[in-house]
């Protein structure tokens, strides 16, 4: 199970400041305007238009959503365990 979703930009660079737990949640961090959740798990008209909206941002941006790997530390973020100083 991934752990969390970023974006890479059109030059395979992770974009640091967009991280979270979920591709909804990054989705929804993408797009300016405001999605309700709830809806977009019981509409599928209302999904198909946040589907379209964020297909376009990200293929302007030159974006793509992946799942950050496990073990990698993500721009901008303190490692998990930081190894003791000897």
């Amino acid at each position: 199970m991934t752990a969390a979703w970023t974006v890479k930009d059109r030059d395979g660079r992770l974009v640091g400041d967009l991280v979270a737990a979920s591709r909804l949640e990054i989705a929804r961090r993408i797009l300016p305007q405001r999605y309700d959740a709830f809806r977009l798990q019981v509409s599928s008209s209302y999904r198909e238009l946040f589907e379209r909206a964020l297909r376009q941002a990200l293929e302007t941006r030159g974006w793509q959503m992946v799942p950050a790997r496990a073990g990698r530390r993500l721009p901008g973020t303190a490692p998990a365990h930081p190894r003791p100083a000897l």
